[in-house]
């Protein structure tokens, strides 16, 4: 549903409506603006390597820039190419990401970075088309990755830039509805510009409009260059756009974590190929004080309570109860708690570890 106009003002118009600016216009201010408003020091900026475009748009999903800086530099000394990437096993990709949340980007770098290799004799498609097959590409970062790197006139739709389109435009259907989604997509690709050597520069802009300009909340509209052809900025409403109905309905879970310790090691167990924190390595997971009583109680060591981790997901929010227990022998950790191994303290960041667990153990 639309949201309902301010008393007095003309209804947002509806998807496929014309915009207020013509395609050349508005696709001109963003560049000129770029050019000489825009972000220019980022180190993957006037980049044209596939891989480095690849790795910042990955990195950059959901995560603030000021996060992604230093792990981009890390992550290019380990794995300075695609090839690299593919080589290296996948405890080692998730070590380095360890921090960064969102684990599936990690396992999909990983996956995309073999799929070039086997499928594409170790070069990035130059389409959006087909870099959108790969593993872990959607068709936005496909999209960017084109138009930064191949000059494709390509139309790119993360969350920023839904944001600036749908406040300029005035589009107020629902994106929780997929039909209004392809319409934005296609509004998109109609204000793109007519010349490709202007797309890195346009799909910088655009970015740079929604990071430091167009923000969620208090929009920067005085520094838009857009202001004069805003729906929403004449409205008076822009923290409305973009409308999507849908939400998540948030749940809370509760466990135990047992951190066995013996010999300056811990004992680590591997956690599923797919759901929370797929594939990374974790303390074993209890579901209440009882349960990790009785595993602890065969060998006969006292029990320290740790501070409680309350961890916030994108689904749900996690209350993590910490229990340590330094154990003379190691006999029988296995039968007890099943299969995992132990990992030396000294040697951590050899592993995917999640980020609560990470700093839990770091603070020792």
């Amino acid at each position: 549903m639309s949201p309902p106009a301010p008393s007095g003002r003309t209804p947002a118009p509806a998807p496929g409506a014309g915009a207020t600016a013509t395609t050349a216009s508005l696709a001109e201010r963003v560049v000129t603006w770029q050019r000489t408003q825009g972000r220019h020091g980022l180190p993957w900026q006037r980049e044209r390597d596939p891989y480095r475009v690849w790795l910042s748009e990955i990195m950059l999903q959901q995560t603030q820039v000021s996060t992604v800086l230093a792990y981009y530099a890390r992550f290019l000394e380990r794995f300075p190419d695609v090839a690299a990437l593919a080589r290296a096993a996948l405890d080692d990709v998730l070590a380095a990401w360890a921090g960064l949340g969102y684990y599936s980007r990690a396992r999909n770098l990983h996956r995309c970075a073999q799929a070039v290799m086997a499928e594409h004799g170790g070069r990035f498609p130059a389409s959006a088309e087909q870099l959108a097959t790969l593993p872990g590409i959607g068709r936005s970062t496909a999209a960017a990755i084109a138009a930064f790197c191949f000059g494709e006139r390509a139309a790119i739709l993360d969350g920023n830039v839904k944001r600036v389109l749908t406040r300029v435009l005035g589009f107020s259907a629902d994106l929780a509805v997929a039909r209004h989604e392809r319409d934005l997509w296609a509004r998109a690709c109609e204000l793109l510009p007519p010349a490709s050597a202007d797309m890195p520069t346009y799909t910088q802009g655009l970015m740079d409009l929604g990071a430091t300009v167009c923000l969620a909340r208090k929009p920067n509209c005085l520094l838009c260059p857009l202001q004069g052809d805003c729906v929403a900025r004449r409205e008076g409403r822009p923290e409305v756009y973009p409308v999507k109905t849908r939400k998540l309905k948030r749940t809370r879970r509760e466990h135990w974590w047992l951190w066995l310790e013996h010999a300056g090691a811990v004992w680590l167990q591997q956690r599923p190929a797919t759901g929370v924190w797929a594939g990374l390595w974790s303390l074993p997971l209890l579901d209440d004080e009882a349960a990790l009583g009785a595993v602890v109680q065969r060998w006969r060591v006292p029990v320290e309570p740790q501070p409680l981790i309350e961890h916030a997901l994108t689904h749900f929010d996690w209350t993590l109860h910490p229990r340590r227990a330094v154990l003379d022998s190691a006999e029988g950790v296995e039968a007890a708690l099943g299969p995992g191994r132990w990992i030396a303290l000294d040697a951590l960041d050899t592993v995917g570890l999640p980020a609560p667990l990470k700093k839990l153990l770091a603070a020792r």
